[in-house]
């Protein structure tokens, strides 16, 4: 093994080390993996970026600038994929052509950098919605969650059936509950845009869509290490330009354009003359490029054009199917019938600052044990679509779990102490007396009082001998253990409302304990 080989060995290696651990982390519904794998989601650029991480967001603007879009192969999950995508599809192109060919094109920067500042702007002026849509690692997040998460549980469930026939117990049947139609088809119609990109251009999606591959591009453009072509040796027989995924290379200039450059190293180890190198090129010493006519071969536009074409395509009608989301499980309130506030996760402080700060990666829906966290769909409006909110129709939110706000990588859930999550205020119960069976059947239940960590839900004196739950505000911090546990279909008597912004209650002081000595038996 060469040199030039040992690179792309290597790349492929740590992609692996960065890719598996972080995938596994998305689809491990029996939650063995350690809450410490969620460092591997906050080194993301995106996520960095908005939790405030200025050490590692400059870090990787300056991993780019010396090493260039190191980024894009290695670390980055949906960029790994999409060359999974590409291996997955080089094995059916090989079957009929022999081998994956692709082409040089020139970049599209008006489209990539429009989509940066555009960005960028948006972001200025509060609006995180396009990153939501167009961040990679939260792309691959909601592709994890709602696709390869579920298909895991059903392998899963599969499986257990066919051991428990040969009595077999290791396994055992998993409900999963976070699924929703809107996170299935946003992961979905994601997957799609992906494969059909891949297959047309390669790296298309990274060298067009994504705001991140445009701002990793400006640093690599004149990145101290990159790759380029000893023009002295090159033939010009096109292998390094065929191999390229990220169409980047030039043959017949011998240029190779480092703002797209990905450094996945195809190139070099396809060079048979060992005319293309990786290695120490200062930008000041840049090699004068003569300018030759452009020569437009018959066919070639056309072909760009059409692929370019069937990109948007696919894309735009994409679009019509979101639509669908907002009719999936809007969340009203049944008294009224308007439609309500999401109760976002503990931690989140306010409606606002979420908004601002979560892109919907997901990984707080998957990690949640409790399967209280659901992505949203247009319900509360397209500046929460995707977000996930809290859902008690299960189960409820553990009065001591913390999971959430410890693996956002955001630091859009801020992190809470068992103490802090114990008072904070999420939402408050409220009682319909005309649903409460009490009421309607004239018997005891007594339920949400019994379930309620904090006593906010008690038992009052309702008629003869029967009770009917009452509901103290300061004191509930809308865990949701009353609304699940509620028996009454499909309204339930007592639903959590959301507080927009969160509030902090006093904890009710526990009684002493009185230490009494026995000397016998006690009677």
């Amino acid at each position: 093994m060469n040199k030039l080989n040992i690179l792309k060995v290597l790349r492929v290696i740590l992609a692996i080390l960065f890719f598996v651990p972080i995938l596994l982390y998305f689809v491990d519904f029996g939650g063995k993996l350690p809450d410490t794998f969620h460092y591997l989601a906050g080194i993301q650029v995106i996520p960095a970026f908005l939790a405030g991480m200025a050490g590692i967001f400059i870090f990787q603007l300056l991993l780019a600038f010396v090493l260039g879009r190191i980024y894009c192969s290695v670390i980055c999950p949906a960029g790994v994929l999409q060359d999974i995508i590409n291996r997955i599809y080089c094995i059916g192109e090989k079957k009929k052509k022999g081998s994956r060919r692709f082409k040089y094109h020139k970049p599209m920067n008006w489209l990539r950098y429009g989509l940066l500042g555009i960005g960028v702007l948006l972001a200025l002026a509060g609006s995180i919605e396009l990153w939501t849509l167009l961040d990679p690692y939260s792309n691959f997040g909601r592709i994890s969650a709602n696709l390869f998460r579920p298909i895991v549980v059903w392998g899963n469930n599969l499986l257990a059936d066919v051991l428990m026939k040969m009595d077999n117990y290791a396994l055992y049947h998993v409900t999963l509950s976070t699924a929703t139609i809107a996170g299935v088809i946003a992961g979905f119609i994601i997957l799609i845009i992906f494969a059909v990109m891949v297959s047309l251009r390669g790296r298309l999606y990274c060298n067009t869509l994504c705001p991140l591959g445009a701002l990793l591009g400006l640093a690599s453009k004149e990145a101290l290490f990159r790759v380029s072509i000893d023009k002295s040796t090159c033939i010009k027989c096109g292998i390094c330009e065929h191999t390229c995924k990220a169409e980047a290379i030039n043959s017949k200039e011998m240029t190779v354009d480092s703002s797209r450059c990905v450094d996945c190293f195809n190139c070099v180890s396809s060079c048979s003359k060992s005319s293309i190198t990786y290695g120490f090129k200062p930008f000041y010493k840049k090699e004068e490029v003569k300018e030759q006519p452009a020569v437009k071969p018959i066919g070639k536009e056309s072909n760009s054009r059409r692929s370019f074409l069937a990109t948007g395509a696919t894309v735009a009608t994409t679009l019509p199917v979101v639509s669908a989301i907002a009719k999936s499980t809007g969340v009203t309130s049944s008294s009224s019938g308007e439609k309500v506030q999401p109760i976002t996760p503990p931690g989140s402080l306010n409606l606002k600052q979420f908004k601002e700060k979560c892109t919907g990666c997901h990984l707080c829906v998957v990690r949640c044990p409790s399967q209280i966290l659901r992505p949203a769909g247009l319900e509360y409006g397209f500046g929460y679509m995707l977000k996930p909110h809290v859902s008690y129709m299960n189960s409820y939110c553990n009065y001591e779990c913390t999971v959430c706000s410890e693996v956002c990588p955001n630091h859009a859930l801020k992190p809470l102490s068992k103490e802090e999550k114990a008072v904070t205020q999420i939402g408050i119960a409220e009682f319909f007396i005309d649903r409460c069976i009490v009421k309607t059947e004239g018997t005891d239940c007594g339920a949400c009082s019994e379930h309620c960590p904090t006593q906010a839900v008690h038992m009052v004196p309702y008629t003869g001998t029967l009770t009917i739950p009452a509901v103290e505000p300061d004191l509930c911090v809308g865990c949701g253990g009353c609304e699940s546990i509620c028996p009454v279909r499909p309204d339930r008597a007592i639903i959590v409302k959301a507080n927009p912004v969160h509030q902090y209650i006093e904890k009710p002081e526990e009684e002493e304990v009185l230490d009494i000595e026995i000397d016998d038996f006690g009677f």
